[in-house]
């Protein structure tokens, strides 16, 4: 078994959370990055006084002058701190007796976020400018002025109330346009609750809405068409690409004054081809990828599966419908990644096996990452066949890899599942290097874009069949790319496109009709075990 690490446990409301130790980080930032938050609305200067939060036992840094401003000699005696100024040295345990109240945002964990190149910001007249990353499952915004990045948040993109899949959402706002008008606003009201989240708690300024001077979206094809609530119906019918899907709004004045920022231009980044979304621009963008040497793909995998790939000349690029698999739709016991308990990775040490969840908490079910482990294991153990039937009898309910706990149980639905969503990347990743003429062995290196993709453990993901063979150390993750990118255009000049260059040397390849995708996808069905 692994060595445990140093953990902060806080306890709140008969609710205990396990943090990790991150050095530098205080107690607030910490718990940002979760659904417990402090009260807060400083920007974690100490000056506001609403984060106190108990040290019971353990080391941390000194008290800071600000909470000997703000907190009585009584509360200091009783081991009272301010969360924003607590700086934790090792294991501790914390009480926290007056939360702030339950919030859809969490603060983006720090390394999921990518320096901007400051110069690239220098020619920005805005006062500030928001980026957003438009997700299927997840929205990332982050808030910036002319020179550096004020907060950011990740939250669910509530539009999954309609349906995981984003066939279900674009039928759902083709019936008409009042459907579709409501599904453009749950993005935007989210966006919105997003940027006054950060204004209220990082900068204690919720008034300046009104300097915002720019929002550049970026986001799958599907989702940048149901927030500008135009073009569902053309984006069902592959015969309506050509020429390419605008996802801009019909009424943009009339858009653009429903978002409630009077001095804001709201900028959605224009797609690609079809399903190929301008959040695939984003993460070539954030990766350089045509820089690199020729041979060089980058996977964003999700909902929505997109792929890019450089030969020193032209940049190929596709997409294909992963199914629910990696974002856990329609597993049995899937949750999203950020759920306590969600079992995130398996590690083996001879027939023991390690659990590590979100929280760090017992195993409430898997996230797409801990799915992926999973099965490698019963691969490994012999207890599911390279076809995806189990080896041995299961009940409906499923084989639970911790017999005691019932939520660890895999069925063969969830198997399946998988299966098809590996099947569709690896048959995409074969078809693209074959329509780019470029043999699998000629693969200079490979980007992993995308919370599943970044999360996943890359052996167990080669084993399965899910990524190419290739080695390791020319595999690469980089989590939060598309955000990142898009940080990168919202400091450009209104005045140039910054993607004209990079649209130039796009080859768009439509996967659904290749002539030898349907062959190799269910080729790539089997679970390829050395």
């Amino acid at each position: 078994m692994r060595e445990a690490a140093s953990r902060i446990t806080v306890r709140s409301n008969s609710t205990e959370w396990q943090l990790p130790l991150i050095t530098g980080a205080s107690i607030r930032e910490l718990l940002d990055a979760t659904h417990l938050r402090v009260r807060a609305s400083c920007g974690g200067t100490g000056g506001c006084g609403a984060c106190t939060i108990r040290l019971v036992s353990g080391n941390a840094t000194p008290l800071t002058h600000a909470e000997r401003e703000k907190l009585s000699p009584e509360q200091q005696q009783q081991g009272y701190r301010l969360a924003c100024q607590l700086r934790p040295v090792g294991s501790c345990l914390l009480e926290l007796d007056d939360p702030a109240p339950l919030s859809a945002w969490r603060t983006i964990p720090a390394d999921e976020l990518h320096p901007v190149h400051r110069s690239s910001l220098a020619s920005w007249a805005s006062p500030l400018g928001v980026a957003v990353d438009l997700g299927t499952t997840h929205l990332r915004v982050s808030l910036w002025n002319r020179h550096r990045r004020l907060a950011c948040r990740l939250g669910i993109n509530p539009q999954v109330i309609h349906g995981a899949d984003i066939l279900n959402r674009l039928h759902e706002a083709s019936r008409d346009p009042q459907r579709a008008e409501a599904l453009s606003d749950l993005a935007r009201q989210a966006i919105s609750e997003a940027l006054l989240d950060m204004l209220t708690r990082d900068l204690g300024e919720p008034a300046m809405f009104k300097k915002i001077g720019r929002v550049m979206i970026v986001g799958n094809t599907a989702m940048l068409t149901l927030l500008a609530g135009n073009g569902s119906v053309r984006l069902l019918d592959p015969e309506g690409w050509d020429p390419g899907l605008v996802c801009q709004p019909r009424d943009p004045e009339r858009w653009q004054g429903r978002w409630g920022l009077p001095n804001g231009r709201i900028i959605l980044v224009p797609p690609v081809d079809g399903f190929i979304g301008s959040d695939l621009l984003a993460c070539v963008v954030a990766t350089r990828l045509i820089e690199a040497p020729p041979g060089a793909m980058l996977l964003d995998l999700g909902t929505n599966i997109e792929l890019a790939l450089w030969d020193g000349r032209w940049l190929h690029v596709a997409s294909t419908p992963g199914g629910p698999a990696f974002e856990m739709s329609g597993i049995r016991h899937g949750l999203p990644i950020d759920t306590p308990g969600a079992v995130t990775h398996l590690y083996e040490s001879g027939e023991d096996l390690e659990f590590i969840t979100s929280g760090h908490g017992p195993p409430q079910g898997y996230c797409g990452t801990g799915l992926l482990d999973a099965i490698a294991v019963l691969c490994r153990r012999q207890l599911l066949k390279p076809s995806g039937r189990f080896a041995i009898p299961v009940t409906d309910g499923g084989f639970p890899l911790d017999p005691d706990n019932p939520a660890t149980a895999i069925t063969g639905r969830d198997v399946d599942q998988f299966q098809r969503a590996k099947a569709a990347c690896a048959a995409a990743v074969e078809t693209l290097l074959d329509h780019a003429g470029l043999h699998p062995g000629r693969l200079h290196g490979l980007w992993l874009c995308g919370a599943f993709g970044a999360g996943l453990d890359v052996e167990n993901a080669r084993q399965l069949g899910l990524l190419p063979s290739l080695d390791p150390d020319r595999i690469r993750k980089m989590p939060g790319a598309a955000l990142a990118g898009c940080e990168s255009l919202l400091g450009v000049s209104e005045h140039t496109d910054p993607l004209a260059g990079l649209r130039a040397r796009m080859r768009p390849v439509h996967l659904a009709t290749h002539e030898r995708f349907e062959d190799l996808f269910i080729r790539h069905l089997r679970l390829t075990i050395p």
